[in-house]
């Protein structure tokens, strides 16, 4: 009779054995029912907080990556104060749009997922590479998508090879596209994604680039009942991430808060917003 590994306090053989530097192909091979695609689809459709709104853009010398704070179910607010950008590993990050748990959770698994290649192969993936192994968690959760439980994610980071930022938007099947300049996604996207085209310039610099984004997500507030504006009175406002050869760095309470401030106040005097010129 086999030994439980519990009581002997040993790892299982499958632990020990050599094998993919893919912690997913690990999980996949050994535990298929902690992936969230190899969990029993739901019957019907299913209620869940919704994550919505992700922009970014790019600036010479890196990526800005930033989100509003909302998540919805159906026409109420689950929640104010949502985080939906995260870290993936040093060098990008990912902005979650979609069923909220299951985005969250598989971020967790991206960042697990880069962190086990580098433990294992000695190097870090490529951001190419990065955005192929995104491409294919999306790919693997297409069940939960059909049935309602979608996540569209968006991600950026530095290119060291490129020495450049760059962006990466998917669909609900795993397709992945390589946006160039700016990208949105989720529900209040095609407000953002409005703004941008009409306020974007490839010589923007960082602090032109954070406001861009923070400015987009404010339309997207504007148009989008499901995408948070910024709350000056409970002090919430968007998550902006930067990312440049220096690494992640996501913008503090108190410069996240000045420059929302900052946007609000112009918005007194221009409700739609900076003319295309005067950003």
């Amino acid at each position: 009779m086999e030994a439980n590994p519990r009581s002997t306090g040993r790892l299982p053989a499958a632990f020990l054995t050599p094998g993919s530097s893919s912690f997913l192909d690990f999980l996949a091979d050994h535990s298929p029912e902690l992936l969230p695609g190899g969990r029993k689809l739901p019957e019907g459709i299913v209620e869940a907080p919704h994550g919505t709104t992700i922009v970014a853009a790019t600036f010479p010398g890196g990526v800005v990556l930033a989100g509003d704070r909302r998540a919805t179910m159906g026409n109420m607010i689950a929640q104010r104060d949502i985080e939906k950008v995260f870290p993936a590993d040093e060098y990008s990050a990912v902005g979650i749009a979609g069923t909220a748990g299951l985005a969250v959770e598989m971020v967790k698994l991206f960042q697990l997922e880069l962190e086990h290649f580098e433990k294992v192969e000695g190097v870090t993936l490529s951001l190419e590479g990065k955005a192929n192994r995104l491409s294919t968690m999306i790919r693997g959760n297409l069940g939960m998508a059909m049935q309602g439980l979608a996540v569209v994610p968006l991600f950026a980071g530095w290119d060291e090879g490129k020495e450049k930022g760059r962006i990466f938007s998917y669909d609900v099947t795993g397709g992945r596209s390589e946006e160039h300049g700016y990208a949105a996604t989720g529900s209040g996207s095609i407000f953002a994604r409005g703004a941008m085209k009409k306020l974007y310039r490839p010589d923007l610099n960082e602090e032109q680039a954070t406001t861009l984004v923070v400015q987009a997500l404010y339309d997207a507030a504007d148009d989008d009942s499901a995408t948070g504006g910024p709350d000056m009175a409970r002090r919430i406002f968007p998550i902006v991430t930067v990312i440049t050869d220096e690494g992640y760095r996501r913008l503090t309470e108190t410069e996240s808060s000045a420059l929302a401030r900052a946007v609000t106040e112009r918005r007194l005097d221009e409700p739609d917003g900076p003319r295309a010129a005067l950003l």
